[in-house]
C-alpha cells in the first residue's frame, strides 16, 4: 500500500526550474490522496498564475509519483485557490532562498 509520506518523499526531487527548491518545500503541494492503495491524486499550485512551466512541473510531478513502488495511476491537478504565498514554504526553503 502506497503512503502519503512515500509520495511526498518522491516529490522532493521535483523542482520549479526557476527556483532551486522542491515543490514540497516551496509549499506547492496542497494535497495527496491515495485511492485503493495504488492510485495517487495530487493537487498542487504554482508560485504565479502565469508560470510558463506549469505543464512541465505538473508532468514531472506525475512522473515522480509513478516511480513510487506500488503506484499504478497518478493524477496531478494544478489549482489556484487558495493562492500560494511565501508563508507556505518550509523553514529550510526560506533559509535557502535568504528569507529567514
Amino acid at each position: 500500500m502506497v503512503t502519503q509520506e512515500q509520495v511526498l518523499e518522491a516529490l522532493k526531487s521535483c523542482f520549479d526550474p526557476e527556483i532551486p527548491v522542491s515543490i514540497v518545500d516551496l509549499g506547492l503541494v496542497y494535497g495527496v490522496k491515495i485511492e485503493e492503495g495504488k492510485k495517487v491524486l495530487m493537487t498542487m499550485t504554482l508560485t504565479t498564475r502565469g508560470c510558463g512551466m506549469a505543464h512541465n512541473i505538473a508532468l514531472d510531478a506525475k512522473q515522480k509519483i509513478l516511480k513510487v513502488p506500488g503506484v499504478e495511476e497518478a493524477s496531478v491537478t494544478v489549482v489556484w485557490d487558495p493562492p500560494w504565498t511565501p508563508e507556505r514554504m518550509s523553514p529550510a526553503a526560506k533559509q535557502k532562498l535568504g528569507m529567514a
